[in-house]
């Protein structure tokens, strides 16, 4: 037997390694494009920043809640 033959379990072994190889890759370039096209729409965006946003404060005359009274509506 040769000294640097390669034994057929060494070749299941590789060939595994190597399918598992791309899958992580494919995982890792997923990741890389969802970051990338998220950065890209960085403008709709609005992170906790210590601020208070205005976009979610209730606007003057209500109290925060999503329901609408029949004072409100009759005005």
């Amino acid at each position: 037997m040769a000294r640097n033959a390669e034994h057929e379990l060494h070749r299941r072994r590789r060939s595994r390694n190597v399918g598992l190889g791309l899958v992580l890759a494919g995982f890792v370039a997923l990741v890389f494009a969802l970051t990338v096209v998220k950065v890209r729409q960085g403008d709709l965006m609005e992170a906790y920043d210590h601020q208070p946003r205005v976009s979610v404060l209730p606007e003057e005359g209500q109290d925060g809640g999503t329901e609408t009274t029949t004072k409100e509506v009759q005005q």
